[in-house]
């Protein structure tokens, strides 16, 4: 027997996907419910990553997550192992969600009970941040063999989010990546970025991204 389920999503209803987004947060904000949209290119660590958040937060924090992807379950799979409650999205060839759609997912994750609702977006660096989801803070995942001038690539990725994980930092010393180079460039296009250096797979600066998440989840629920 499956342990998640699959949903099908459509393509929002609503043409104003700002109304509707706005709409959805002051759902989230009165069932006290904290949606994080995580996103990132492929091969960042971004499921790594939530793996070892979850290992770390599922004993303070109900957590549900969706899994947003193009086709295929593999995520789903790896998170659905660790207990939490959770959803794989197909975006039926759509690069994005939008916040018509990821309400369609929270629907399906039936959220009653949870307390953080993380739905890892489409691996993508372009199409996810020109649409709201709705969720109440937006994160992303910059690895070290991307390089410290992604944020002068894709400036309006850097721009929409609260929170900036720099993952692989344990491999720094075999790549050409500047660290203060790449904070300069995530401070020029978003000044009020949070930045926390991490490394998924060592654990090094986790704790600071589990504080983060944990203060943001107590204050959305105050």
């Amino acid at each position: 027997m499956d342990k998640f389920k699959v949903l099908e999503i459509k393509k929002s209803v609503f043409s104003g996907n700002e109304k509707r987004a706005d709409e959805l947060r002051k759902q989230l904000k009165e069932k006290k419910l904290f949606l994080l949209n995580l996103m990132s290119s492929p091969g960042s660590g971004k499921t790594t990553t939530l793996t070892g958040t979850i290992k770390a937060l599922k004993g303070e924090l109900r957590i549900g997550v969706m899994e947003a992807d193009i086709d295929s379950d593999v995520d789903a799979k790896t998170i659905s192992d660790l207990g939490v409650k959770t959803i794989q999205l197909h975006t039926g060839g759509m690069c994005h969600l939008d916040a018509g759609m990821t309400a369609q997912g929270l629907e399906g994750l039936e959220t009653d009970e949870l307390d953080l609702a993380i739905l890892e977006n489409v691996g993508n660096l372009v199409c996810p941040a020109e649409f709201d989801t709705g969720a109440v803070k937006n994160a992303m995942i910059l690895s070290v063999p991307e390089g410290h001038d992604k944020p002068l690539k894709y400036p309006l990725m850097f721009s929409v989010c609260d929170v900036v994980l720099i993952n692989k930092v344990d491999v720094i010393p075999y790549f050409d990546f500047d660290m203060e180079a790449c904070k300069k460039n995530i401070l020029m296009r978003n000044p009020k970025a949070k930045i926390i250096p991490i490394s998924a797979k060592t654990g090094e600066g986790m704790q600071q991204w589990f504080e983060w998440l944990l203060d943001e989840v107590k204050h959305w629920k105050e």
